[in-house]
Order: structure tokens, then C-alpha cells, then sequence
């Protein structure tokens, strides 16, 4: 070839190159680019055929383009080390390979009937994209000259598939973030935000599966959030443990070239989650991958955390709103009854809980169980008893402890500094978010206006019962009619038979007369607690005060033909509320008889006092005296000449109490069990503790004293009957004569 047509040809190629290359870099997609570059050899350089060959991990592809068939016909992967390494370097012609050079590219151009053909490397100096080669069925006399020219247009073919790639993933991003910019917004449920942005993560990056971790303070954990895309083999939760470094727990976080891929969502330097992909249906997760997730995770995690924080915030205002309809609920409920039974069963559906309300000494007098069990029902109140009273609320509640099965939180229902009741909740702590308090804090308020209630309601009916009692425990009915109307307003049935008690309270301390202002004050006190636990315990029970004495009166039928047992009963129970409150009194009944009409109720109060007296005086190691069990003190309770008795009393008894007065009372004592041993001696002597020589010393002196012989047994009889008439009395009562 002559120099001109050298020139020329050298020319054509480099101009075609030049517009060519300026022209690849105008496509968006790689595909438009490589087919251009087919086109525009096949129609300028008249080749039979052109061979696309890409790089894909160690393999390449190869692409062969011929005739008028532009699209090609791609073979089957090759290995690239069964490629002749040179093809990669630099531009390469047949000439400079040896025939049996062992490449199946060559081989496969050779199958296609190419004899001569030259190569270009597409490639720049951060990517190796593969080879273009260029072949003909003729002998074609290639000049070395345009070598440099194919090495530099493989590199603008390199660039052009660069940019044509980043337009492509810029526009697959771009086509995410449409479509989430359309599709998404702060009304979008969480569960349909989440389930599209998997999908999108998933479909973006040709992975098998897709899911969102979403961070979970309250146990430091990541926790997978439903729904996912296709099939993820990960933990459903991450826990942190005392490590905060997120890539020790998705070891993929932010590194392609593997089979799985994490990016983190981050908003305000805080991770709230991240997005994970694993399983690529081709190949490794690559770079443009983790950019399309960067991509997705930085769009996604602001709105994710406004919707959120919207959705919270709606969620909150409804929550509000709920409050405030259950608690215009709650307050009819206080104005309608005096319970607690409708109030309880509000907050139990407010809660979605079981609901206990206990008094202050611990008794459970509301429920709604929500499921459980009067076993389990029992042991609560069990443990709340043993547990709750006198505790430290710290944070205002306590956890009970003892109930492995179950978790029940405590709050006191406080009223001017004093608990007055008791609210437990069957609730998990991790469940006491703010609302849940705001709503525990609305039901103590509403629970402590009840007790308040029934407190006013209870004082009210104690005035009137007072009132009640005072007209019914009269000696003489006045109104009968407005007694009968004072029992319909405790709907206590008059008519039927009743037992009236007196209770005594005396106090353990030494100095009970040295303050008698302050045992008053402490004995009324203990008794407006007593009154309290009575009604709980009993609400048959009708309990008041007359003339200083605290009354109990409680229907015959209590007693099941036990009565002995029921007022024992009673006067334990008392006793140990009286050691519950720390205070130091002892606890004495004295019972009257039975009534059958209004009239008789002054009578049955009238013997249980007797009884109480006699009891103290006689039988102080004895707490219950029934006036039925008392004997000759029946008959002496009616004797009306209380001056006649007073002489009698004087004749037989007179010396000895006027001895005694001021000094030592052995004396009165020795009489006393020298009575009640039948005059025997020796068993005097014995239960005197004192020998029986001393005893009759001690009787010689009283039978000179009193003018007439213990041993007689008439005279023993009307001593005896003067003491009682002292029990029965007492010395007060009697105008004793003075001697």
C-alpha cells in the first residue's frame, strides 16, 4: 500500500474512532452504547463480524454480531484463565498470536470462519470491562499504526460503559425513589411501608431475600419487622448484649462481595435499624448494590422515622382520646354506685388486664380476672398481704414477688397522704409505657374519689347509726316508727333475731390512769379503724357507740348454733387488726342474750355490759363472757332494791372492804378462793400458795373480823352472795354506810 492511501485509510479509522467515542458517551444505558459501537464497525470498517466480550467475576461472556443479526447470540461463560492474557492487555492482532495458541476466543472466532481480526481491550485505569474484537472472513492488511489509536478508543469504550452504567444505576435509584416518593407517605401504615421498602431493596438488588431490622430500646435488640421479601434464613432478633458495634452483628455491614449485604439506617448520628439482603440470584452483592441500598437506607430512614413519630403521635392522640372517654365513663360510674365492681371492669377493658382493687388492710374488694383463675386470684391477694403494706414505692409501684407464672404490679391509692386502698394490674414491665401509667394515674385518682365517697357515705351512716342506736338501746322505746326507719336506711331487718356485744379495749400500758386524755384520744382512733375492718369483714354487722360503749350487733343466724365459736372468732380477729395497727390494747366481748322484739335489744345491751363486768373483774384471763353462762349473776342482774343490796352487801362484806381500803388485798383474795374451794383448806392453802398454817392464821383474823364462822355453810353462802352483788355492782353503785 502506497504512503497516500496509507494516510487516507489511517485517517477514516481515526475520525470514525473520534465520532464514535464521542458519541458512546451520550447513551444512558450500556446496552445502547455496545450496540452503537457494533453498528458503526460493521457499516465503516465492512467486518463480518464483531465479538462483545465482558468480564462477570472470573468468567467472560462472550457476544458475537454479524451480518444484518445486531442482537447478537451470546455463548456460554468462559473462564478467563482459558484466555490468552495478552487480549486483556493491549490491542492484539491474528498476526501476533501463535496458531495453536490454545484460547477459546480465538478458537471460537475461528469457528465462525474469521481469518483475520484484531483486538481492543475495553478497559480504563480503574476498570477491565473485557475485549472488543473485530474479525473478517478475508485477508485484511491491518497497520500497526492504529494500535494506539484502538488502545485509546477501548478506553473511551470503557468510559462510555462506565458513565452508561452510573446513568443506569442512577436511574434505577431514581425510579426507587419515585416510586416511593408516589406510594409512601406519613399516613402509610409501618407494615405496608416496610413491606415495600424490602421489596424494593430486594428487587433492586436481585436478591432472594429482603427484611428490615428495626432497633428495640427497651431490650437492646434488633428485631426483624413483618413483613419480608422472599425467604431470609437470619435470626428473627439480634440481641446487643454489652457490645454496640452493629457490624459484629451483621459482619456484611456496608461490604459487597458477598452472599449477603447490610446497610445501616441512621438518622441524627442514632441507627435506628438496617436493611439486609442476602442470597443474590447472580453472582456476589456488589458495589452499585450497596449503593442502591445506601440509597433506599438514606431516603428511607427519615421518612421511616417520621412515619413512625406521626404514627406514635396519632397513636398517642387517640390513646388521649380513649382516656378521656373512659374517664367520662368512670366518673357516671362514681355518681351511680357506691362499689367498686363497675369501676374495676372499666379499667380492666381500658388495660386489656386483670384488675384488682384491694383496701387498705389488703382485702381484695373488686376484681375483673381477664382469665384468671380463683387459684391464682387468691395467691395475689396472698402475697399482696405479705408483701405490699409498708413497703418503699420506689417509682411509685412495686413488682410482687412469689408469683413465677404471673406479673403483678402494685400501686397504692393514695388520699391526703394516707394509703387507702391498693390497685394491682396484671402487666409486664415492659409494657408501662407513658400512656400505660397516665392511665394507672387516672385510675388511682378515680379509685381514691370511691373511697372518699364511701368514706363521707360511711360517717354520714355512722351519725345515724349513733343517732339509731341510741333510740333502739334505750330503756324506754319513744318512736318506734323512727327506729323502724333508721333500719330500712341500713336495710337491717329489725325483726329478726339479733345478739348485742359490748366491746372493750384496755390498754397493755402501765400508766393507763396517768393519761387518760391520750388513751381516749388512742382508743377512739383504734375504734373508727375497727369500725372500717368490721364492716369489710362483715357489712351484717351493725357497729356504733352508746354511752362510751362500742356496740356490735349481728344476726342470731351468724352464729350456726355455735355462738361460743363465733364470738371467739370475732374477738381473734380483732385482736390481731388491734397488733396490725401497732397498738397496745387487749380485746374483751361481753354478750347479752338474744332479742326477739325492739324491746328486747336494751335488755341484750344491759346483760353484755353486766357480763363485760363481771368478766373483768372475775375472770380476767377470759376475753369472751356470755350473760346466758353466768349463773346466779342472771338472777342478781334483777334485782331493782339496789339500796337493800348495798346493806347486804355492808353486813357481809362491809369490814373486810373497809380493812383492805388503801392496804394490802391479800385478805379480800383469801376470802375470795377460800369461797371458791368450798371452804377445803388445803386446796385453798395450794392455790394461795401459801402454807396452811399461814391460811388459818389468816381466816381466825377475818371470822373475828367479819363476827361469824367461815365454817358454816350458810354463812359462806350469804358471803358468797355479797360478792357477787360486788362483781355485779360494783362499789359506786351501793350508798355504803360509813362506820
Amino acid at each position: 500500500m502506497d504512503e497516500s492511501k496509507r494516510q487516507k485509510l489511517m485517517k477514516k479509522i481515526e475520525n470514525h474512532l473520534r465520532a464514535t467515542a464521542r458519541k458512546l458517551v451520550k447513551f444512558n444505558t450500556e446496552g445502547e452504547a455496545l450496540q452503537y459501537l457494533v453498528n458503526s464497525f460493521l457499516t465503516e470498517l465492512e467486518c463480518d463480524l464483531i465479538a462483545i466480550v465482558l468480564k462477570e467475576g472470573n468468567d467472560v461472556v462472550p457476544t458475537l454480531y454479524q451480518g444484518d443479526f445486531r442482537r447478537g447470540i451470546s455463548h456460554p461463560p468462559m473462564a478467563v484463565a482459558s484466555c490468552l492474557p495478552r487480549l486483556f492487555e493491549g490491542s492484539t492482532t491474528f498476526q501476533e498470536v501463535e496458531e495453536e495458541s490454545g484460547c477459546l476466543l480465538i478458537d471460537l472466532l475461528k469457528r465462525n470462519g474469521i481469518q483475520t481480526w484484531f483486538s481492543v481491550p475495553i478497559k480504563d485505569e480503574e476498570h477491565e470491562y473485557g475485549i472488543c474484537m473485530i474479525g473478517f472472513r478475508r485477508h485484511v492488511s491491518l497497520l500497526a499504526e492504529a494500535r494506539q489509536l484502538f488502545d485509546h478508543f477501548g478506553e473511551d469504550v470503557a468510559l462510555a460503559i462506565t458513565v452508561a452504567r452510573n446513568k443506569e444505576t442512577q436511574r434505577r435509584k431514581m425510579v426507587g425513589l419515585e416510586w416511593l416518593v408516589q406510594h409512601l407517605s406519613l399516613d402509610t401504615p409501618l407494615e405496608r411501608f416496610v413491606e415495600k421498602i424490602v421489596e424494593r431493596a430486594g428487587k433492586g438488588t436481585n436478591a432472594g431475600g429482603a427484611c428490615m431490622y428495626l432497633y428495640r430500646e427497651e431490650d437492646n435488640s434488633f428485631v426483624i419487622h413483618p413483613p419480608l421479601y422472599g425467604k431470609v434464613a437470619g435470626p428473627k432478633q439480634v440481641m446487643m448484649k454489652n457490645n454496640y458495634r452493629v457490624s459484629d452483628y451483621f459482619p456484611f455491614l456496608e461490604r459487597p462481595g458477598g452472599n449477603e449485604l447490610t446497610v445501616p439506617l441512621v438518622v441524627n448520628f442514632k441507627t435506628i435499624g438496617v436493611l439486609h439482603v442476602e442470597r443474590k440470584n447472580e453472582g456476589t452483592f456488589t458495589k452499585e448494590d450497596a449503593e442502591i441500598l445506601d440509597m433506599i437506607a438514606n431516603y428511607v430512614a427519615v421518612i421511616l422515622e417520621n412515619v413512625r413519630l406521626y404514627q406514635q403521635e396519632r397513636d398517642h392522640t387517640h390513646r388521649l382520646r380513649l382516656l378521656l372517654q373512659y374517664q367520662q365513663t368512670l366518673m357516671k360510674e362514681t355518681i351511680r354506685h357506691e362499689d367498686f365492681q363497675g369501676i374495676t371492669k372499666t379499667f380492666s377493658q381500658m388495660f386489656g388486664k386483670a384488675v384488682i382493687v384491694f383496701n387498705r388492710f389488703m382485702q381484695p374488694i373488686a376484681h375483673e380476672r381477664k382469665g384468671l383463675s380463683e387459684q391464682q386470684l387468691e395467691r395475689i391477694a396472698k402475697q399482696a398481704l405479705n408483701q405490699a403494706p409498708g413497703q418503699n414505692y420506689m417509682g411509685g409501684h412495686i413488682q410482687l414477688d412469689g408469683l413465677p407464672d404471673l406479673s403483678i404490679v402494685v400501686w397504692p391509692i393514695h388520699h391526703g397522704g394516707d394509703a387507702v386502698g391498693y390497685l394491682a394490674i396484671e402487666a409486664l414491665p415492659n409494657e408501662m409505657d407513658d400512656f400505660f401509667l397516665l392511665g394507672v394515674e387516672l385510675a388511682r385518682n378515680i379509685f381514691a374519689i370511691q373511697f372518699m365517697k364511701q368514706k363521707l357515705v360511711f360517717e354520714t351512716k355512722e351519725q345515724l347509726k349513733d343517732s339509731f342506736l341510741h333510740k333502739l338501746l334505750a330503756a324506754e322505746i319513744e318512736d318506734e316508727g323512727s327506729i323502724i326507719q333508721y333500719a330500712n336506711v341500713f336495710q337491717w331487718n329489725i325483726f329478726e333475731e339479733h345478739r348485742l356485744a359490748v366491746l372493750h379495749l384496755q390498754s397493755d400500758e402501765l400508766n393507763e390512769r396517768d393519761d387518760f386524755v391520750k388513751q381516749n384520744a388512742e382508743k377512739t382512733a383504734l375504734w373508727n379503724q375497727l369500725k372500717g375492718r368490721i364492716a369489710a369483714e362483715d357489712s351484717g354487722v351493725l357497729c356504733g357507740t352508746v354511752e362510751n360503749q362500742y356496740i356490735l350487733i349481728a344476726p342470731a343466724a351468724r352464729e350456726k348454733k355455735n355462738p361460743e365459736k363465733y364470738w371467739s372468732e370475732w374477738q381473734q380477729r380483732i385482736s390481731r387488726w388491734i397488733k396490725e395497727e401497732k397498738a397496745s390494747y387487749r380485746a374483751f366481748f361481753g354478750i347479752g342474750g338474744k332479742t326477739a322484739s325492739i324491746g328486747n335489744y336494751y335488755v341484750s345491751y344491759r346483760q353484755a355490759v353486766q357480763a363485760l363486768q363481771v368478766m373483768l373483774r372475775n375472770f380476767p384471763r377470759k376475753s369472751v363472757a356470755f350473760f346466758d353462762e353466768l349463773g346466779a349473776y342472771t338472777v342478781l342482774h334483777h334485782l331493782k332494791e339496789t339500796e337493800a343490796a348495798g346493806l347486804f352487801v355492808d353486813k357481809y362484806l362491809g369490814p373486810l372492804l373497809r380493812h383492805c381500803s388503801g392496804r394490802n388485798a391479800d385478805w379480800l383474795q383469801t376470802v375470795r378462793v377460800f369461797l371458791e374451794c368450798n371452804g377445803h383448806v388445803t386446796e385453798t392453802a395450794e392455790r394461795l400458795y401459801i402454807h396452811r398454817s399461814t391460811l388459818q392464821y389468816r381466816l381466825e383474823k377475818i371470822e373475828d373480823m367479819l363476827g361469824f364462822s367461815l365454817q358454816d355453810a350458810e354463812q359462806r353462802f350469804n358471803l358468797m352472795m355479797a360478792w357477787k352483788l360486788y362483781d355485779l355492782y360494783g362499789l359506786s353503785s351501793f350508798k355504803m354506810p360509813k362506820k
